[in-house]
């Protein structure tokens, strides 16, 4: 086998995503949310947490799954949103994906103006990617338990809405230390961090989904 060479390549595919959109009854003039789920969920999890923020009634609901699906040990097809595989590649893959989305749903949709992003664990870094690369419109962030992606520079973050970042007192992974640090750099590049510490772990409560419908609900009213 001597003399021969191993190259990597890489080639672009045509893969389909999938989102659940929910409508209010009242379909006029309505905000809209984008939620994407946390590592090993799927869309309909992300939706039926954004069902039970307060408030969620009156918005149009939009659950995005991540692009890369498989197994769980209950046979459940859940998804994740990248590896550290060709990440950097996957970033942009996923930014295209949710800003298609977007704008999928803004064309069927002509009366939604405003917009605001949520995002769980893996899915916290999305949302924080595609608030920053959103269009005019995006009005707030929610953020649970997920730290700031290190790519997004001075520039993106300094474009984000007002960000409502949550972690449970009892979380292991995104601890004080991640929450201290992601809120000087969004505090350094100007931007608006509103940090929420609450009773649980790595997980929705009651509590956070008060804060955050009590976020959202101020910010869909600009």
């Amino acid at each position: 086998m001597s003399g021969r060479t191993v190259q990597e390549h890489t080639i672009p595919a045509l893969v389909h995503g999938r989102y659940l959109l929910e409508l209010p009854s009242e379909a006029a003039r309505i905000p809209l949310v984008l939620g994407f789920h946390g590592y090993a969920e799927n869309a309909e999890r992300s939706l039926e947490q954004l069902r039970r923020i307060p408030g969620a009634e009156a918005w149009a609901l939009c659950a995005v799954q991540a692009l890369h699906p498989f197994y769980n040990r209950a046979d459940e097809v859940v998804a994740n949103w990248m590896t550290r595989a060709d990440r950097e590649r996957a970033i942009q893959d996923n930014l295209q994906y949710a800003g298609s989305v977007l704008s999928e749903i803004r064309a069927a949709l002509p009366g939604c103006d405003r917009w605001a992003f949520a995002g769980f664990s893996q899915g916290g870094a999305m949302a924080y990617r595609a608030a920053a690369a959103s269009p005019p419109g995006a009005r707030g962030v929610v953020i649970l338990g997920s730290d700031l992606p290190p790519e997004i520079g001075a520039a993106g973050l300094a474009a984000l809405p007002p960000v409502l970042i949550g972690r449970g007192d009892r979380e292991e992974w995104y601890d004080e230390k991640k929450l201290a640090a992601d809120l000087e750099r969004l505090r350094a590049a100007g931007a608006d961090a509103r940090p929420l510490t609450f009773p649980g772990g790595h997980e929705w409560t009651d509590d956070f989904r008060t804060a955050a419908g009590a976020f959202l609900g101020e910010r869909f009213a600009h």
